[in-house]
């Protein structure tokens, strides 16, 4: 059997905690920021936890050695 690989491009965007949960950066942050309120600006800072379902498909299929 060959050896899982991890996606570079998951390494890049997503990390795991001690616990095992997947940590990621806020979206919606890119272009058009004219539109959005101030208050959802302030309010993407920073990283977020996802939830279990995408969480599991983020350690399946990107992070098998994570």
């Amino acid at each position: 059997m060959p050896k899982m690989k991890t996606k570079s491009g998951a390494k890049k965007r997503f990390s795991l905690t001690s616990t095992g949960k997947v940590k990621a950066n806020q979206s919606g942050k890119r272009h058009m920021m004219r539109r959005r309120s101030k208050r959802f600006i302030r309010d993407s800072r920073g990283t977020v936890i996802l939830n279990d379902s995408d969480s599991k498909v983020i350690k399946k299929s990107f992070l098998p050695n994570g």
